[in-house]
């Protein structure tokens, strides 16, 4: 028993999680701080260190998150305001035409949510789905489900997305990488189950099929608005650019075989233009001139624009921190090594323990990024005595921790009222297709680390 007990704690701690937030409705952040205390009490922590080490996890999780969450978000509002996002969707939904809208969708999502994050995208996408639904006489769904599985692919795989930014800096993994190898997995993710599950979700529920949803107070953007949109071009390179820049860094970086990044004249010039937070800020800069004073706008609109972005991601940041103390009580605390010891000499690949525990977690507490956060303290001490490759844990980690949304997680109310369905329609649609992403997601980490 003693032995297992570090294990039992984590149980312990994570059901006290449950019923503060669940049953006694109190905050998700103030909720993990009172159970990283409890859960370093069971662990035998002594009373000083415990909030040392609280401290530690929010100081270690926050002091790069908040910079690229913060630029993010920044980002994604400067271009849904300047009519980026609005134009990239119209654009490829005009050419791919009525019989490949699913398609259309597919990619036209997938772009858009690389710098959205996934509320909203859901969010600016929602109108675009109901208006094309009702011009082409389908189902929301057809063109809803498409979106989904993008914008749930992007959240959980791709940087500047917070859970994959938080897990490659909790691992020390190059985060070039991460996003290169994010979108060798992600690209055929989307392309298997985006053009496949729509068809499964309809047999198994064909009523959701008919539900017309609930567009109520959606906007859609006029047709005046239309007309003053940026080009495709312009706004395609604004959500792009810091995906372009790290990518280009980790090409140079893989040429040289130079992957420590420390460098130094053009070399180092780029690897510094390739750094996230230096990638995320350029692309403020280039959105702020293309998607802002291009348009003649000044630069106090520009800036309210700015501040209305940071202030729905304030309760976000803390919360994502409250993660971070979980995660710094669980390795201080010894769970780590207890799991490292159990899996001593087994054969379980590191990948999979990794994408288990996020999974685990992830249907504990309906989180995805504290899922996320919270399962490297779990996994960090086995890493460091098997040779695995970081960036594809990372992955798997993040595929882990899109599994299962259900009742604990505000995505599946989110699309559960939008679409107007009800509980079982949304999980024979949207949980089923989170757990398949997640799945399958695993699946080609897999294949992929056999390759490399």
């Amino acid at each position: 028993m003693g032995e297992f007990w570090p294990l039992f704690a984590v149980v312990i701690g994570v059901i006290i999680l449950l019923l503060l937030i669940m049953i006694c409705k109190l905050n998700t952040f103030i909720s993990l701080i009172i159970t990283s205390m409890v859960t370093g009490i069971l662990l035998g922590m002594p009373l000083e260190k415990i909030v040392e080490t609280i401290e530690k996890g929010m100081g270690d999780t926050l002091g790069h998150i908040a910079i690229i969450f913060g630029l993010g978000s920044i980002l994604g509002k400067l271009l849904s305001d300047g009519g980026g996002a609005t134009k990239i969707a119209d654009t490829l939904i005009n050419a791919f035409g009525k019989k490949y809208v699913t398609w259309a969708m597919l990619i036209a999502s997938f772009i858009i949510g690389i710098s959205l994050f996934l509320e909203v995208a859901f969010v600016l996408l929602i109108p675009l789905v109901f208006t094309l639904a009702r011009r082409m006489k389908i189902s929301n769904l057809v063109v809803g489900l498409p979106m989904a599985t993008s914008i749930a692919i992007t959240h959980g795989f791709l940087p500047p997305h917070p859970g994959p930014v938080a897990i490659a800096e909790a691992l020390d993994a190059n985060i070039g990488y991460v996003l290169m190898y994010g979108f060798i997995i992600g690209i055929p993710l989307a392309i298997i189950v985006g053009g496949t599950f729509p068809k499964l979700a309809y047999k198994l529920s064909p009523s959701a099929f008919d539900k017309l949803g609930n567009q109520n107070e959606l906007g859609e953007v006029k047709d005046d608005e239309k007309q003053s949109l940026p080009s495709f071009g312009i706004s395609l390179l604004t959500a792009l650019s810091p995906v372009i820049l790290m990518l280009f860094s980790t090409g140079v970086q893989l040429i040289t075989g130079n992957e420590s990044g420390k460098a130094s004249g053009l070399e180092g010039v780029i690897f510094f233009l390739g750094k996230s937070t230096t990638a995320m800020l350029i692309a403020v800069l280039i959105a702020i001139y293309t998607m802002g004073l291009r348009r003649n706008k000044n630069m106090k609109n520009i800036m309210e624009t700015v501040t209305n972005a940071i202030t729905p991601i304030a309760m976000l940041l803390l919360i994502i921190g409250g993660g971070g103390t979980f995660k710094q009580i669980l390795i201080d605390g010894g769970v780590g090594d207890t799991i490292s010891d159990i899996f001593k000499g087994t054969e379980m690949s590191p990948i999979i323990l990794a994408w288990l525990a996020a999974a685990l977690l992830r249907t504990a507490l309906g989180s995805t990024t504290v899922a996320a956060i919270s399962s490297v303290g779990i996994v960090l001490p086995l890493l460091q005595a098997v040779d695995v490759n970081i960036a594809l844990v990372v992955l798997a980690i993040g595929a882990g921790s899109i599994f299962c949304s259900h009742v604990n997680d505000a995505g599946f109310w989110m699309f559960k009222e939008y679409y107007g369905l009800s509980m079982k329609e949304t999980f024979l649609t949207w949980t089923l297709l989170e757990s398949i992403l997640s799945v399958v997601g695993l699946g080609l980490i897999l294949i992929v680390n056999l390759i490399v």
